[in-house]
């Protein structure tokens, strides 16, 4: 790294190479805290179920998948091999996002949502995208909404138990069971879902690193914690032991909550424009670049992650802003200077990923024999598609994980995940 870029970062307390070990290390400890009801920021959620031990057959469930502004639903049916097919797909506004609805509105909304599929199947598994208590039956009680939805008479409900009382009063058939489940516990049902005999896998996680970032693994039996082998959400991102830059503190600030996910605000892809925002005109402010780029950069208004991530890939393509400047006005010193500040923002975000993985890793004790490795799946553009982290986080992986630990992984995906792993958790007894 340049000398100077290495100097800037260090003065406004950036860590260019994070631990991944250490900071693996703190979140495991952090884990087992939760698990043990202590204070903790990860949440540990228990999910009540395990992934199925044998495949769907001949059987149908309606899925609902919700979060943010969306509401999605379809139908999924598995034929008598087991293969599933998606049908009646439909996407619609989520209910109290254009408006605020109360209680009775909300549900009323669901029904108008779900008219398509009335009667087509007598279970229904729902990713419900927002924090919640799962119960031992799969229902969930609402914690909180995100901003984007305005119905709060609607937290401290039961979720499953309110729809399935407004479907039945829209003329539904009785529905023998709702199971709720966030997208980490769908994608991790996918990837058990997805695996075959022949694969020999030992156990299951499922990480989302997208607009935001959280995982789910399978927690063995253990007396100490006084939990039953089960799924466990994390809630990864609630996670705060971490090194914070300037940059970090200053975007934290504008943040709705300041001083919460942390650990998700160094590394999801609603965080890594803005940060990377901050660091960039630091570096202006203190002369990093040539003057006419040190004044373009303090000119912009925003940055995200996708304009980032095509300068990264191409830092002179001109059809994003930075590639503009590199182009038109910059040196090649300059390009390069922020090339590597936004690299090193990119890296520490594959550098946490990596630490979480190998910590879910640890806590299955699974993973010992290479015949049976451990299936991790991953969901989430962030993860796929950003400058180099998925390849860094195998890198990482393949350090720690099986060179250092002789725990073996499998990271795997496939094609409309949380869907599929939302059907299986309908369908789970």
């Amino acid at each position: 790294m340049n000398t100077s870029v290495s100097s800037f970062l260090s003065k406004h307390n950036f860590v260019n190479h994070v631990d991944i070990w250490s900071s693996a290390q703190a979140i495991l400890d952090d884990m087992k805290k939760g698990l043990k009801k202590e204070k903790a920021d990860q949440d540990m959620i228990r999910t009540f179920c395990n992934p199925p031990k044998t495949s769907a057959k001949g059987k149908s469930v309606i899925v609902i998948d919700a979060g943010g502004t969306n509401f999605r639903s379809c139908l999924v049916t598995f034929d008598a091999n087991g293969v599933p097919s998606i049908s009646d797909m439909e996407k619609t506004r989520m209910p109290g996002v254009e408006k605020e609805l109360n209680r009775k509105e909300f549900f009323e909304q669901f029904a108008v949502n779900l008219e398509h599929l009335k009667n087509k199947a007598d279970r229904i598994g729902f990713c419900f995208s927002y924090p919640m208590e799962i119960k031992e039956n799969g229902d969930g009680i609402l914690l909180g909404f995100s901003k984007e939805v305005k119905a709060p008479e609607v937290v401290g409900c039961e979720i499953g138990k309110c729809l399935k009382e407004v479907l039945e009063s829209h003329g539904w058939n009785t529905i023998k069971r709702i199971t709720l489940c966030n997208d980490t516990v769908a994608a991790l049902l996918a990837g058990a879902a997805c695996a075959t005999e022949a694969d020999r896998l030992s156990s299951y996680i499922g990480y989302i690193l997208g607009t935001g970032m959280n995982a789910a693994y399978v927690q063995p039996d253990c007396d100490c914690c006084k939990v039953k082998k089960q799924i466990i959400v994390c809630e990864s991102g609630k996670f705060t032991s971490v090194n914070q830059s300037e940059f970090d503190i200053a975007f934290d600030k504008t943040t709705v909550r300041p001083g919460t996910f942390l650990l998700e605000k160094c590394c999801s892809g609603a965080y890594l424009g803005p940060v990377s925002w901050y660091a960039l005109q630091a570096a202006a402010k203190d002369g990093l670049f040539s003057e006419k780029v040190n004044q373009a950069i303090l000119k912009l208004d925003v940055l995200t992650l996708i304009e980032i991530d095509k300068f990264l890939h191409g830092p002179y393509n001109k059809d994003c802003v930075l590639g503009k400047i590199a182009c038109e006005i910059a040196t090649d010193e300059d390009t390069d200077k922020i090339f590597q500040i936004l690299d090193a923002i990119v890296e520490r975000s594959a550098r946490y990923a990596a630490a979480i993985l190998i910590a879910c890793s640890i806590q299955t004790g699974e993973g010992k024999i290479s015949s049976k490795p451990i299936c991790i799946l991953c969901d989430g553009t962030t993860f796929f598609k950003t400058y180099k982290v998925k390849e860094r986080v195998y890198g990482y992986l393949d350090e720690i994980l099986t060179r250092q630990l002789g725990i073996y992984w499998n990271i795997v995906s496939c094609d409309n995940d949380i869907t599929l792993g939302a059907s299986i958790a309908g369908l789970i007894e």
